[in-house]
Parts: structure tokens; C-alpha cells; sequence
């Protein structure tokens, strides 16, 4: 089975470049979107063997999820459960026969870290969540998570040590996240890979001289451990200020 996120940073605006000639090429069973920044109706999609579930903010042109897949769910649920958070369409959740399928757009903690305190709220809402899904079934969480984990995972480490995406408090939330028994796919695989990024700003000529950062991925219930195959993030993508990341794994019964 093959897994595909990506932040579109607009679904419109990318469907007018590449958006399925990707999808096309990229043939997942499941292919996750985040920041759509569109409300419902806006766009039609024919995506053909495909099951369409979209969660929109409420605000207008902002944040908003999307799954994909060739495998019609047991249920599906928007958000999390919390009535903080759950307007701001971040969150989709598929329940499978062996495993939730859970696609993530973490907010962003934006500059001088003013929306900080909401991102914490956030995080310790969703791992409560995550881990309640856990205990019935194993997890498999993709999405722009909006962190880069280590310093591994972006190009410039002391200079944005205390800025949004790289925070010691945002850190620290991943860091608790693995400890509640998940596993970082892309790290799983390339343990100490250095120079791949996810995600490039659009100033300073970032992506040609990849000054990225790594912050889209796929984590899964440590228990998944022996069905994955691979991961991967598929940088010579274009169409966004992002790129898409990849899980294979074996075959899960749906």
C-alpha cells in the first residue's frame, strides 16, 4: 500500500499547475492533502476509483484537509473532538479494519511565536486524541506538522532556534509524541540522511538552494513497525512551497 501527503498551500492554485498530474503519476491508496484554503463547492474534483472527505475551516481561504483513497472507509470523523480546535478544518480521520488513517495540518505557531499558546493546546489535544485511537486500533498520522524535529532536519538550525517550526516547546512536543510509542517513518529509514527537506520558503531563492526544512511526515503506531516498507519525501515535486512525502507499507487489511 502506498501513502502520499502533501501540503498544497492551495488547492486551487495548485490544480492549475500540476496537481493531477502528480496524483496521476503518483497512483496512492491514499493521498492526503493539507491547506486546501477553499470551502465547500469551490472545486469539483473527478478523480475516478477515488472517495473524496474534505474538512474546511470556517474561516474563508484558510488552512483545510483532504483524503483521498481508493479504500472506502468503516467511519470517518472531522477534528478532534474539541470545540478549541476543531474549527479550523485540521483534522480527518478514517477508521480502517486494522488501522486509523489520520491526516494533520498543525497550526503554525507564526512570527514571535504569537500563536504559541494555541499550537500547546493543540498539541496536547491531538496526542490525547491520537492516543485514544491507539489503544483500539494502530495509527498511521501524516500531514505538515509544522516542526522540524531536530537539527538534522533543517538547513539553518542556529538561526532559527527560536523561531516558529523550531521552538524548544514545539520540539519537545515531538520529542513526547515519539515517546508515546510512534515512530518517525522517514527517520525509520534514513536515520541520519541530512539535506532532505520538505518544505522551502518562496523568498531567497530557498528551494534552488534547498535552505528547507522537514516538516511534513508520516508517523505510525510503533506497532506497524514490521508492515513498513518504505518512506520517502519526493523533492523534485514542484507545484508548492512544499513537496510530497511517501510511506509504503505492506499490505494492511482494510
Amino acid at each position: 500500500m502506498n501513502f502520499v501527503s502533501w501540503n498544497v498551500n492551495g488547492l486551487r492554485a495548485v490544480l492549475k499547475k500540476n496537481f493531477s498530474e502528480v496524483f496521476e503519476k503518483l497512483d496512492a491508496d491514499f493521498f492526503c492533502i493539507q491547506e486546501t484554503k477553499l470551502q465547500e463547492g469551490q472545486v469539483e474534483l473527478d478523480l475516478p476509483g477515488y472517495h473524496q472527505y474534505w474538512n474546511y475551516a470556517e474561516r474563508k481561504g484558510y488552512s483545510g484537509t483532504a483524503i483521498f483513497t481508493k479504500h472506502e472507509p468503516q467511519s470517518v470523523s472531522y477534528g478532534i473532538q474539541n470545540s478549541e480546535f476543531d474549527h479550523e478544518g485540521r483534522v480527518i480521520t478514517l477508521e480502517y479494519a486494522s488501522f486509523y488513517l489520520v491526516c494533520c495540518y498543525s497550526p503554525n505557531s507564526q512570527p514571535k511565536l504569537k500563536r504559541l499558546d494555541f499550537r500547546m493546546g493543540f498539541e496536547d489535544a491531538f496526542l490525547n486524541y491520537l492516543n485514544a485511537l491507539k489503544e483500539k486500533k494502530p495509527v498511521i498520522m501524516c500531514g505538515d506538522l509544522n516542526v522540524a524535529h531536530e537539527e538534522i532536519d533543517l538547513k539553518n538550525p542556529k538561526t532559527n532556534h527560536k523561531n516558529a517550526g523550531f521552538s524548544n516547546e514545539e520540539r519537545s512536543c515531538m520529542t513526547r509524541l515519539l515517546e508515546n510509542g510512534y515512530l518517525d517513518t522517514f527517520r525509520f529509514f534514513h536515520p541520519d540522511e541530512t539535506g532532505i527537506y520538505s518544505w522551502w520558503s518562496y523568498r531567497f531563492n530557498a528551494r534552488k538552494n534547498n535552505a528547507g526544512w522537514r516538516i511534513d511526515y508520516f508517523i505510525v503506531s510503533e506497532s506497524l513497525k514490521d508492515s513498513l516498507e518504505n518512506a520517502e519525501i519526493l523533492t523534485d515535486i514542484m507545484g508548492s512551497d512544499h513537496c510530497p512525502v511517501l510511506l509504503e507499507t505492506a499490505d494492511l487489511k482494510i
